[in-house]
């Protein structure tokens, strides 16, 4: 990335300015020792949830609230989040952002558990956004799972996927890398997705289930 590219990726970082429900929630990640989506992932995700006009979510990776904020901030008022974490205490400080932010207790669903059990669970077809952010290991079942779950024209949205700038380098050969990269070429070859790789925080891969 050229010197120019660096100082635009920071400025489109920098350009978001976030409340004391989200710095809340950056802190208790903080103290749990998540990694919170980035400032632009976050101001990205509550664009993508309102141009969406999606009425129904499943977030893959709770953390401490900050990207279920931001997916609700962007969704209608009848709008329900279902999050899935093992973390019994992400969950709870996800569940403590919500409260902070007034999203209403029926718009939000928590579920503890490993996504690759609870998951399969799910109603097919039902849901308008599937958002990734979890372990990399699991990310090509849940990748599966989330094509499953989406109606036509729903859109799945994976954080991270450039793996901390590693993905663009063929010199870089580390599992997660490389099953980001499996993951990200089996969505552009499938048929029944419209996808694109946006590198905002570290990388948002976007895909869109074709109507037909």
């Amino acid at each position: 990335m050229g010197a120019d590219k660096k100082a635009s990726w920071s400025y489109s970082e920098g350009l978001p300015t976030e409340d004391d429900v989200l710095l809340r929630a950056r802190d208790r990640s903080q103290e749990l020792g998540v990694t919170p989506v980035s400032t632009g992932v976050a101001a990205a995700l509550t664009v993508l949830a309102a141009g969406s006009k999606a009425q129904t979510v499943v977030e893959v990776g709770s953390g401490a609230g900050v990207s279920g904020v931001c997916l609700l901030r962007g969704l209608s008022p009848n709008s329900v989040l279902t999050t899935i974490d093992s973390d019994v205490d992400h969950l709870r400080a996800a569940r403590e952002a919500f409260v902070e932010a007034g999203i209403p207790g029926n718009r939000t669903r928590t579920i503890s558990g490993r996504a690759s059990d609870v998951l399969p669970r799910l109603t097919d077809s039902a849901y308008d956004i599937v958002f990734i952010d979890a372990d990399k290991q699991g990310l090509p079942g849940y990748s599966e799972q989330a094509l499953r779950l989406l109606k036509p024209g729903g859109m799945l949205i994976i954080n991270d996927a450039l793996d901390q700038d590693r993905v663009a380098d063929p010199a870089m050969r580390e599992t997660s890398t490389n099953i980001l990269r499996q993951v990200g070429k089996a969505i552009r070859a499938d048929e029944q997705l419209l996808s694109s790789l946006i590198p905002v925080g570290n990388g948002l891969l976007l895909a869109v289930k074709r109507v037909n």
